[in-house]
């Protein structure tokens, strides 16, 4: 018998999205049962079985787009000549995406990081807070279903799972030549947001030395500095409440995948407060 738990763990462990396909119910002669199961992950890749033939494939389709949608649905497949299948029976099936929803890379669990992860608690987005500072990482006031990772950002940058529609980044150490090189390194891989904490003269002198070192114009038009909505206030809960406002406002914006064009001027972007750690 298939073991679908055990890999579900599995791939919930690797935080990589994937959807479950459930057979709910069965009508008349059909090759799936109640509760037959398929996992299923964007790349094709799958597990289990809900009958094969022609129904299996239709479900694997079906899947993978309501993966992409990140929504769960409901779907009736009746057995008949469309299906290549003489069954005659009726086949229910309930779609489920998990882990689709957005990360938050948070490196630096300063005042500000702390209150980001405060404020983000309870909304889609999990949060995986990075600091080799352990005093600071396991404070009391970093909520317990965010990720700690006591480590070095080079090794985090290098084990974790990025992805074009689901990965934000932000930036906000307490050196800034650490943030300097952590979104030189954010900047290879793909990701929906990359945003620095501070002033536009802090990313303008980055910014300088960043294509002294060859990083490209189309690449650091990715960056967003200051980050945040315009909401006023400097405190670092205030200028927390404007980093988590501006993540949740493009989360719940349609994704677009787009390639940054070069340009003369500066990309329009989410104007924020200027404070730092």
């Amino acid at each position: 018998m298939w073991d679908w738990v055990r890999q579900l763990g599995e791939w919930a462990r690797e935080d990589a999205p994937f959807a479950v396909a459930t057979v709910t119910a069965c009508q008349g002669s059909t090759p799936a049962e109640p509760g037959a199961k398929l996992l299923v992950r964007g790349d094709g890749a799958f597990h289990g079985t809900v009958g094969g033939g022609h129904l299996e494939q239709l479900v694997l389709a079906d899947a993978r787009a309501c993966l992409e949608r990140g929504e769960s649905r409901s779907y009736r497949y009746p057995l008949g000549a469309k299906l290549g299948q003489c069954c005659g029976g009726v086949v229910d099936v309930f779609v489920e995406p998990v882990n689709h929803g957005p990360r938050l890379y948070l490196f630096g669990a300063g005042h500000v990081g702390q209150a980001v992860c405060r404020i983000l608690e309870g909304t889609p987005f999990r949060v995986h807070l990075v600091d080799e500072r352990p005093e600071w990482l396991h404070g009391e006031r970093v909520p317990a279903a965010v990720t700690r990772h006591e480590e070095s950002w080079e090794d985090f940058v290098t084990q974790a799972v990025w992805d074009a529609r689901r990965t934000y980044v932000a930036v906000m150490t307490h050196r800034h030549d650490l943030d300097q090189d952590i979104i030189a390194a954010a900047l290879e891989k793909p990701a929906r947001y990359i945003g620095l904490i501070g002033s536009k003269t802090k990313w303008a002198r980055f910014r300088q030395r960043l294509e002294a070192r060859g990083v490209p114009a189309t690449l650091l038009s990715r960056v967003q500095c200051p980050m945040g909505l315009e909401l006023g206030g400097k405190s670092p809960q205030e200028v927390a409440v404007s980093i988590a406002a501006g993540l949740l406002q493009l989360h719940h914006q349609p994704f677009v995948e787009t390639r940054p064009e070069p340009s003369a001027s500066e990309p329009p972007r989410l104007r924020g407060v200027s404070s730092g750690e």
